[in-house]
C-alpha cells in the first residue's frame, strides 16, 4: 500500500502558475511510474503527465509545453503548471503504477491514488 498526499492547489488567474506537490510514503525500488491526473466537473478523469523511475516522461497533448513533471531524490512528485487556462480547472490527483516498464496515462494501469487538490483558474 502506498499513501499519497497532494498539496499546492488553489485559485489563480488565467496565465498564472502553480506548483503541485505529491508526497508518497514510499515508492518501489524500480520499474514504477508516478503520475498526475485531473478531473473536471462533469468530465472523466484524465491522465496529464507521468514519470517513469528511469526518467522517461509522457505528457498529454493538452498540457505539453506548459506543464512539467519532476521529482526530488526521495519520494515527492511535482507538477509545475505554467500558462494556466480556465480549461485547466479541475481536481488534480497523483498516482503510482507499480511493475511498469513504461508509463501510460490510461487510468486502468494505476494502482494507488491520492485524494486530490483543487485547481481553479479564472479567466
Amino acid at each position: 500500500q502506498v499513501q499519497l498526499v497532494e498539496s499546492g492547489g488553489g485559485s489563480v488567474q488565467s496565465g498564472g502558475s502553480l506548483r503541485l506537490s505529491c508526497a508518497a510514503d514510499r515508492v518501489p525500488r524500480k520499474d514504477y511510474c508516478l503520475g498526475w491526473f485531473r478531473q473536471a466537473p462533469g468530465k472523466e478523469r484524465e491522465g496529464i503527465a507521468a514519470l517513469h523511475s528511469d526518467g522517461e516522461t509522457v505528457y498529454a497533448d493538452a498540457v505539453k509545453g506548459r506543464f512539467t513533471i519532476s521529482r526530488d531524490d526521495k519520494s515527492t512528485l511535482y507538477l509545475q503548471m505554467n500558462g494556466l487556462k480556465a480549461d485547466d480547472t479541475a481536481m488534480y490527483y497523483c498516482a503510482v503504477e507499480t511493475g511498469a516498464w513504461s508509463c501510460s496515462l490510461r487510468l486502468r494501469y494505476w494502482d494507488y491514488w491520492g485524494r486530490g487538490t483543487q485547481v481553479t483558474v479564472s479567466s
